[in-house]
């Protein structure tokens, strides 16, 4: 990593938001070699992406003001007009320390060290296909494969150390080393290739002997656990060419390691001891006892490589990694042009979206009103289970008035009573007058002549009269009379329920009888009710959603630090968010047509338990309407009955003095 800095700004006074971006880059220069200086490095390089997308501080822009690093091999220092080389050196350096921290630590846990070589090689990675190679040396496109390959080698390396030590099975262990081997045989062609000879002069030949010294001794690791496995499946005479093969690239290795330090040639001695013991065993044994031919190490199968690394991604604009934009204020025109382009796209999904919805919602509607089928009445068979609130409180009015019956009874009856006495008066008084008439025809038939009827007396005149008027009177209240009397026996047996026991009210009410078949159907139907609810209330929910999702939905952020040239594949990458609610709600509407065909077939079936539900759900009304009738009707039966008393009573006097006149 380049140790030395430059000037990105020139000196004199800032905004706060360019003063902090100021204090980051000088943290930057000479950063710790701990997992902190690993996020200044994130955080700075974050800040760094903002600021090129606000501020024209490219190569050639009005803006653009000289970027000058240290290169790490010729130890020049190099110098561009252009922001994307100071992020490109900050990524270098990341790289770089992430590297670092893989070699200095003490393999307590493989997976730290593992996890720094995948970062270093991600933004090695990140460098090589965002960045320009022609900054520097450094920055070559052969220079950062060859590291990209060198740490994704160790990051293997990390995985080996960690089989081996959980004693994983010998053929795993073998491929993990063979791709350990393979990552190093790509950074061998990277450190051939004549172009990376001439960038790194004269470290090209010490590298590329480590790296081969590396190449013969993971494939000797290899080897060694292949020879290990056929020694597990009994292939003795296998055992005896991996063990040969692994001691012949362990020389080869040992050969390449001369000048290496110490702590290298000693693990050369001990895989030495540790390969060597392998094969003189296995040799001895297949010569003495097991007799198996040796093959040829290239007619067995190859060992292919297992990669379990990978180069972890650099996202410079993932705040958890950046932290909080300072220059966020800073929004662009074009950024705001951008955001409305995108709320447009919103509004278009919604629509296409909503009108799918409207169309199932129309069709539903239609279906459900032809249906006529109401989820809350259609299974009613509870009601027939209680007497209804508004016969119970006329049960309870009459509770506390139980000569209710008897009153309007004994009402009728003295009207009956008065009514009968009235009639015998003025049937007397008709009689009265009947038989004087006939006496009067039976004088004159005696006399023997047939005069004029002589006029009446005046007296006897007034009475006939009078007795006419009264029994017309009499007739006309006689039908009323009746009426009432038919009336009370209509509602007296009604009344006589009312004021019992409860249950011969309840008894007295209609009731279903269904069949197990009808009860099956009319559950099957409630279930089918119960599932367009469920996809009723689902799609309202998931449209509801759909418009809390989109309403807030604000990239402006994103777009701010987005190439224009890149606007149309964010859009497409931001509306995919979408993707998973849309395929919801189409599962929902596409699932409308089969419930739909079910409830139809429900219903046909519910045909005749409908029919016979409603019959007695109106015999169930008529009979409470009846009941609540005849309760109603006792005070104008006992208004009437009185009526009837006080008119017969006046008439009665009339009758009697009418009588006695005649």
């Amino acid at each position: 990593a380049s140790p030395a800095r430059r000037l990105l700004f020139l000196p004199g006074t800032y905004p706060p938001n360019l003063s902090l971006l100021l204090s980051r880059s000088q943290s930057a220069v000479s950063v710790p070699r701990d997992f902190e200086g690993c996020s200044t490095l994130r955080k700075y390089l974050g800040q760094l992406h903002f600021l090129q997308s606000r501020i024209p501080m490219g190569n050639g822009q009005d803006a653009a003001v000289p970027v000058t690093w240290t290169e790490i091999f010729s130890g020049k220092t190099v110098t561009h007009e252009d922001i994307k080389y100071e992020q490109a050196c900050v990524l270098y350096n990341l790289g770089a320390l992430h590297s670092m921290l893989g070699a200095m630590d003490k393999r307590v846990s493989e997976e730290v060290s593992c996890t720094h070589f995948q970062c270093a090689a991600g933004a090695f990675t990140y460098l090589r296909d965002h960045f320009p190679h022609s900054y520097s040396v450094d920055m070559s496109h052969q220079i950062l494969s060859l590291n990209i390959n060198l740490m994704l080698g160790q990051a293997q390396e990390c995985l080996l150390e960690k089989s081996m030590l959980d004693n994983r099975k010998s053929f795993l262990v073998a491929r993990i080393s063979a791709q350990v081997v393979d990552y190093y045989k790509e950074a061998c062609r990277a450190l051939e290739n004549s172009e990376t000879a001439s960038l790194l002069g004269k470290i090209q030949k010490d590298w590329k002997k480590l790296v081969q010294m590396k190449i013969y001794y993971f494939a000797a690791v290899a080897h060694l656990h292949m020879g290990k496995q056929a020694e597990e499946q009994q292939k003795f005479g296998e055992r005896v060419i991996y063990f040969q093969s692994a001691l012949d690239k362990l020389n080869e290795a040992i050969k390449l390691a001369k000048g290496q330090p110490e702590t290298v040639q000693e693990a050369l001695r001990f895989t030495m001891d540790v390969i060597g013991g392998k094969y003189n065993s296995a040799k001895k044994d297949n010569d003495f006892i097991y007799h198996e031919a040796v093959p040829a190490l290239d007619t067995l199968q190859s060992v292919k490589g297992a990669p379990l690394v990978k180069a972890l991604p650099v996202n410079p604009t993932d705040p958890a990694v950046t932290g909080p934009d300072i220059f966020a204020k800073l929004v662009p025109m074009a950024a705001h042009e951008a955001s409305s382009l995108y709320s447009e796209e919103k509004a278009k999904l919604l629509r296409d979206v909503m009108a799918k919805i409207e169309a199932k919602n129309e069709v539903l509607d239609q279906f459900m009103d032809s249906m006529q089928l109401d989820p809350e009445t259609v299974d009613n068979l509870d009601m027939y289970n209680h007497i209804p609130p508004v016969l119970m409180e006329k049960c309870a009015a009459l509770s506390v008035r139980p000569d209710t019956v008897r009153n309007l009874v004994q009402s009728m009856q003295v009207l009956s009573g008065v009514f009968t006495d009235v009639e015998a008066s003025l049937k007397e008084i008709r009689d009265l007058l009947e038989e004087d008439e006939a006496q009067e025809r039976k004088l004159q038939e005696l006399l023997g002549r047939v005069p004029p009827a002589p006029a009446s007396p005046p007296g006897l005149a007034e009475v006939s009269k009078e007795c006419s008027k009264y029994l017309e009177l009499h007739e006309k209240a006689s039908f009323t009379n009746t009426e009432l009397h038919r009336a009370m026996n209509l509602h007296l047996g009604n009344l006589r329920l009312l004021g019992g026991p409860l249950e011969q009210v309840r008894a007295a009410l209609p009731t279903p009888s269904l069949s197990e078949d009808d009860k099956q159907v009319l559950q099957n139907l409630k279930r089918i009710l119960a599932k367009v609810q469920e996809m009723r209330d689902q799609r309202m929910s998931l449209e509801q959603q759909l418009r809390e999702m989109i309403q807030k939905d604000d990239i402006t952020t994103s777009l701010v630090t987005t190439d224009r040239s890149e606007m149309k594949k964010l859009f497409e990458e931001q509306l995919k968010k979408y993707d998973q609610l849309k395929v919801y709600l189409e599962q929902n509407l596409a699932a409308q047509e089969n419930v739909l065909k079910a409830l139809t077939d429900a219903n046909v079936k519910y045909a005749a338990v409908r029919k016979a539900l409603a019959e007695v759900e109106h015999k169930w009304n008529t009979t409470v309407q009846t009941l609540v009738a005849s309760y109603e009707a006792y005070e104008d039966l006992m208004k009437k009955s009185q009526e009837g008393k006080d008119f017969y009573t006046d008439l009665e006097g009339k009758a009697a003095k009418l009588l006695e006149r005649a």
